[in-house]
Formats: C-alpha cells, sequence, structure tokens
C-alpha cells in the first residue's frame, strides 16, 4: 500500500474523531486535535498518554521536553523522526496535565488500533503506564514490564518507561537509555 492512501486513511481517522466529537469536554477545553506524525510506513509507532501544553498549542505530538529527550532517545540508535510514528491513545490535553481518565482512553482507543492497523508497525513502543495499559492485557505493569518484548492480539510491543518519567526520576534515565538500546535487535528478529 502506497503512503499516500495509508496517509489519507489516517487523515479520515482524524477527521471522524473531530465529526464524531470525541471526548467533546476535553475538545471545549483544548487548542486542537493532536493526531499523530510521521512516517505512515513506519516500522515503529511510539504511543504515549495524551498532549501537554506545548504539544496542544503547536499539534504535534512529543515537542515539549519530553520530545526533546525522545530525540535523543532516538538519534543513539540512529533514527529519527522521519523513521517512525509517534501518537498518543488520548487525542485532546487533559486540562492542568491531569492523568488521561479511563474513560477518555477507551473512547479513543479505537482509534489509535486503526492507526496501528493502517500503518502495520512492525514494533509498538508504548510510552509510559497509560498507553501499555490501553493496549496490553489488565495485570502487565511498567515497572516488570518494560524492556521486554510483549507478544498480544498478533502484535508487538515495548513497554518503556514515558519520557517525563525518565525527566523527573534521574533513576529511570538510564532505565530508558538501556531499554532503548534494546529496540534495533528486536527490529531485526521480527
Amino acid at each position: 500500500m502506497s503512503s499516500p492512501s495509508k496517509q489519507s486513511m489516517l487523515d479520515q481517522i482524524k477527521a471522524d474523531i473531530l465529526s464524531k466529537n470525541v471526548c467533546p469536554d476535553l475538545a471545549k477545553q483544548a487548542t486542537q486535535l493532536v493526531f499523530g506524525v510521521g512516517d505512515p510506513n513506519a516500522e515503529i509507532v511510539f504511543v504515549g498518554e495524551a498532549p501537554g501544553k506545548r504539544e496542544d498549542l503547536q499539534g504535534e505530538p512529543f515537542i515539549g521536553a519530553s520530545g526533546k529527550f525522545l530525540n535523543e532517545l532516538l538519534a543513539s540508535i540512529g533514527l529519527n523522526r522521519q523513521n517512525i510514528y509517534i501518537t498518543n491513545i488520548v487525542k485532546y490535553r487533559p486540562p492542568n496535565n491531569r492523568d488521561p481518565k479511563a474513560s477518555e482512553k477507551a473512547d479513543f482507543l479505537p482509534y489509535l488500533l486503526k492507526q496501528i492497523d493502517i500503518i502495520k508497525p512492525k514494533l509498538i513502543i508504548t510510552l509510559g503506564r497509560h498507553s501499555m495499559e490501553a493496549l496490553l492485557p489488565p495485570g502487565v505493569t511498567i515497572s516488570l514490564a518494560h524492556g521486554q518484548l510483549q507478544e498480544y492480539q498478533g502484535r508487538n510491543y515495548l513497554p518503556l518507561y514515558h519520557p517525563a518519567a525518565a525527566l523527573y526520576n534521574g533513576s529511570l534515565r538510564q532505565t530508558l537509555i538501556s531499554d532503548f538500546q534494546k529496540i534495533p535487535s528486536i527490529i531485526k528478529i521480527k
């Protein structure tokens, strides 16, 4: 399937979210929908939790401090944003950067799954517990699953700590860097 047709299908999902007014209370207080960016033919899709303030203003995921750290992590394994696709489970910024509610994650999950179905990545990397809990079976915890390949419903997942957690908790920084170094070999074997 060529890029333009994949991109047009992704654009249609974005249009569907807007036309169906998904999470109207979140939409009302957000600047805009933050859908996702990157290569629609990417081998890797990164899924975060929800846009922050900078992402809400600019309409692109992971552009604040977490995004800068993510860019450094990508560079450390020879990738950049043009090689991957980045999105979030929740597509609107929650007020005051609160955690996304379970109902918000559930409302957006079908659209995220459609994004993944279109892109067909070899690997889905969940950044933080919110996207991991939305995509993996109940009972999986980030503290035990981080850096460990998970196969679930025919897809390959690599749960990682969220870059923001590593920025605020120095002990997680090296863990995230080490887990990130596993990505190239996982992609090669899959």
